[in-house]
């Protein structure tokens, strides 16, 4: 039988309606900020070579964040249940196309990216345990090398599942306390880095030239530089192409409207919660980078001998957040940012993992996952659901291959965003008498904006050899879910 697009979830009825607005906030800022504002920027300075195409960058993936959260926030008014975007997928165009944009979060985009998070954690964990260092392996079977720090990784995932499958208000107190710290810490760091950079000049050094793009290469054999100028369509493509990075870190903000069956008021408090956390996350980016540029050179030599020397483009293993603070903190400030990264990426894990399950209840509602998926446990939260996400996240920490998977599917999650905002025009010509508590700011405008910047990020992508490779694995994996529908709906008429 098919599933239904428009009826409840018959048990959603059953969640514990806890989360207010201040928590599903913390729920969006603090899934969005793990650990890629202290690494993605390095890379980004290579890619463009200018402050002022850098800032413009991340001005423009907050503008996009915002702007797509404002949209969202009309579909998560009008469906306040469990599931969020995988319902509003559903109801706008079919299940079809609803269990694609599952089967590809469950597969890669959400356990890929616990997976990426966990093992960040681990590595910043071994800056006082040496042990956990991912070249300390054990051994290898095939292409699977087994070490304590993947074992590490996998622990602080169990952990945190098993937490949150203790019920909602334990995944709460986990976020509230993690993100709230997290948030303190980067304004505290980020008002140092700024005045420090404005009492040593650097700041001002930096902006001298603003808008003169290059793209700065090292060859891996001779490790020579090559700098090319950037104009017209070659600057257009470093920067479509960088974009990836800024958007990536700014990326899980959608979740929180997974949970909308355990959101006191969700018709009113998730459209807030994802305007306040988006707007949140995209000041602070803004500002950490202003702050890099505050303390660091723009432009460096990958073997220079100084922090300095090395400047935001060649930071020791892109870590631009610790040689920022290293200047400011002196030697202490490796284990400074160590700590941070840790509370950072620990919170940041806690959401995707509380949020994630909630996607799977709804898709095992609907007969579209593994039925266990579809119950809730003792404590109101879907324990299968989140015992099955730790499971194939594990897997994918013990393969090594979630980094690969998350570069093939950065394209279909920004695809997915763009055929979600296009389904609320959608459902505004299909249901235009459909109650509304909360209608998108700027319609028809503003999401148009967003749908248009995002094709064109798409076609990018689609055109640069670099990114060519991983695009179209991105759209076979995505692909795969509609053999894999037809197949699970097939047994259910056949059951």
């Amino acid at each position: 039988m098919t599933p239904s697009t428009t009826d409840p979830a018959p048990s959603s009825d059953q969640f514990n309606r806890s989360l207010g607005l201040l928590d599903s906030t913390l729920i969006v800022s603090g899934s969005m900020i793990g650990s890629g504002i202290f690494i993605v920027t390095a890379s980004m300075a290579r890619n463009l070579g200018s402050p002022g195409w850098l800032m413009m960058l991340w001005i423009m993936t907050g503008i996009l964040t915002v702007a797509a959260a404002l949209s969202y926030g009309e579909l998560a008014g009008m469906m306040p249940k469990a599931g969020g975007q995988y319902v509003y997928i559903q109801r706008a165009y079919n299940p079809l196309l609803g269990f694609v944009y599952g089967w590809t979060v469950f597969t890669v985009i959400q356990t890929g990216t616990i997976a990426a998070v966990a093992v960040a954690f681990t590595k910043f964990t071994a800056v006082f345990v040496p042990a956990l260092n991912p070249e300390n392996a054990w051994f290898a079977i095939g292409p699977v090398t087994f070490s304590l720090g993947k074992f590490y990784a996998i622990g602080s995932i169990v952990l945190l599942t098993w937490l949150n499958s203790r019920g909602v208000q334990s995944g709460k107190l986990i976020q509230n306390v993690f993100t709230s710290a997290k948030l303190v810490a980067l304004f505290g760091l980020i008002l140092l880095g700024i005045g420090f950079g404005v009492a040593n000049g650097s700041l001002s050094a930096n902006f001298q030239d603003v808008w003169t793009a290059t793209k700065t290469v090292v060859d891996p054999i001779t490790n020579a530089v090559s700098i090319t100028p950037l104009v017209g369509s070659a600057l257009l493509l470093a920067f479509g192409v960088s974009m990836i990075g800024s958007l990536f870190s700014a990326d899980a903000w959608n979740n929180v409207t997974f949970i909308a069956g355990e959101i006191k008021n969700p018709s009113r408090n998730i459209p807030l919660s994802l305007f306040f956390g988006t707007l949140l996350v995209t000041t602070i980016y803004a500002l950490a980078n202003i702050a890099y540029l505050a303390v660091l050179p723009l432009k460096g030599m990958p073997d220079a001998a100084t922090v300095m020397g090395r400047g935001m483009q060649f930071a020791e293993f892109d870590r631009i957040g610790t040689a920022a603070a290293s200047l400011v903190f002196g030697d202490v400030a490796v284990g400074i940012m160590a700590v941070l990264i840790m509370v950072s990426t620990f919170g940041c894990n806690n959401g995707l993992i509380l949020a994630g399950a909630r996607l799977y209840y709804a898709m095992a509602v609907d007969g579209l996952f593994l039925k266990s998926a579809g119950k809730l446990n003792k404590n109101s939260v879907p324990g299968a659901a989140l015992w099955l996400q730790c499971g194939w996240a594990s897997m994918l920490c013990l393969s090594g291959k979630y980094g690969d998977l998350l570069d093939y599917c950065t394209f279909a999650s920004l695809l997915f965003y763009i055929i979600t905002i296009g389904g609320l025009f959608r459902l505004r010509a299909k249901e235009p008498n459909t109650e509304r508590p909360y209608r998108a700011f700027g319609y028809p405008i503003v999401p148009a904006i967003y749908m248009l910047a995002g094709i064109a990020i798409c076609l990018i992508l689609l055109i640069d050899p670099q990114t060519r490779f991983n695009t179209g694995m991105g759209l076979v994996i995505a692909g795969i879910g509609v053999p894999v529908y037809y197949w699970t709906t097939r047994s259910q008429v056949r059951t």
